[in-house]
């Protein structure tokens, strides 16, 4: 895979390698977006298939990419909508407990803390381990981490509730070990996707979640306010947030919408959001979902993780620290910094040279994409080594 910086309308001389922050969209879906626009502007154009087909082709696109089946994805507005439709369909009670990661993104998380409450259970959090620094520079988290999660999941647990990686330094995580540690003791498995899928392959078929949720905004380069959730056999038979009209049997035929019926379209279609068929949002989404499968998520972290080598390499040298490869995410990473370093001076020198990275916790974290070449990533190296001097 070359490099795909032409399919971005990114401004020349900035080095955007942020993309866990938020991913640009391409041209060609900016145009899409434009386009859905036009159709909302021109309403007495648009029939009541128009409702239907954009969101069928979003669950075909979004399914291939996690290799699911198109029926079991539901079309929602945002992880925490998915998460709080997995609450309500787990009845949790006094004793039982819900495992999260330390430092997890708040999105998987705040559901559960409020259902143990109110229920009387726990959530249990399994911290990140003391950093370990190799002598190679390596900062030594992943393997400890992975363990402790393994030992967190007992008896008592309803749901484990986790990433693939880390949000805020790439840490990787040990997802189908973790399943099926989940089924062992009968859990509900809940993964939150945002920052892996579209940049790194991500196989339900394989991992077996009963709920994996990806907001569109990130590595699947899409609109903001948009999701896409795979849902698993547990919730073949379960109870949505808002009983939409649209989700209803019979739904296509807008005449009959005053026969009210208590059936469900067919599939994973009875979780959607209300007002789902977004004539805006919704052409972008499938046409940033068109790149990513064109491009292929295997692909795209290949051609990451070769450009990250030398700014990895680079990094170690100047005595930054990064997790060990093993436990390392390809297409999003975080350097830990030397001692003495001014992050105040660093984060000036990045903005000065145009340089796109983030705080995130302890960590500095690089997520570039298939925009970024290697001049992006020299300007972040001078960055790091004028700061290292300074």
């Amino acid at each position: 895979l070359a490099c795909q910086r032409a399919a971005f309308s990114l401004e020349p001389g900035v080095h955007y390698l942020n993309c866990a922050f938020m991913g640009p969209l391409p041209t060609a879906s900016r145009g899409a977006g434009e386009v859905g626009i036009g159709m909302k502007s021109n309403p007495w154009r648009m029939q009541a298939d128009d409702f239907f087909r954009e969101s069928d082709q979003a669950r075909e696109r979004f399914a291939r990419i996690v290799n699911g089946r198109a029926d079991a994805v539901a079309i929602m507005p945002s992880v925490s909508y998915a998460v709080a439709t997995a609450v309500r369909n787990l009845r949790l009670e006094p004793g039982d407990e819900v495992v999260v990661l330390g430092e997890q993104f708040p999105g998987n998380v705040y559901s559960w803390r409020r259902a143990a409450a109110e229920a009387g259970a726990s959530v249990v959090t399994v911290a990140r381990p003391p950093v370990e620094r190799g002598g190679d520079g390596t900062a030594r988290v992943g393997a400890a981490w992975n363990a402790r999660i393994l030992e967190a999941i007992g008896p008592r647990t309803r749901a484990v509730a986790l990433p693939p990686l880390h949000w805020t330094d790439g840490t990787r995580f040990d997802l189908a070990a973790i399943g099926d540690r989940a089924r062992d003791v009968g859990a509900l498995f809940v993964i939150d996707g945002t920052q892996a899928v579209g940049g790194t392959p991500i196989d339900v078929d394989a991992l077996r979640p009963d709920l994996l949720v990806t907001g569109a905004y990130k590595w699947l380069l899409g609109p903001y306010s948009m999701a896409f959730s795979w849902m698993g056999p547990r919730f073949a038979d379960g109870v949505p947030l808002e009983e939409g009209w649209i989700a209803r049997e019979g739904s296509e035929d807008f005449q009959g919408l005053i026969d009210y019926v208590d059936g469900y379209q067919p599939g994973a279609i009875r979780y959607d959001v209300g007002e789902r068929s977004n004539f805006a949002l919704m052409p972008v989404a499938i046409t940033s979902m068109d790149h990513i499968l064109d491009w292929g998520p295997a692909r795209i972290e290949r051609y990451v993780e070769e450009l990250s080598r030398p700014l990895i390499s680079a990094a170690l040298e100047l005595g930054f620290s990064v997790e060990e490869d093993a436990w390392r995410s390809r297409h999003l990473f975080g350097l830990r910094m030397p001692d003495g370093i001014d992050l105040k001076e660093l984060k000036t020198r990045l903005e000065e040279a145009r340089v796109f990275v983030s705080l995130r916790g302890s960590a500095m974290r690089i997520s570039p994409n298939v925009y970024n070449d290697a001049s992006d990533v020299d300007a972040l190296i001078e960055a790091l080594s004028a700061a290292v001097r300074g």
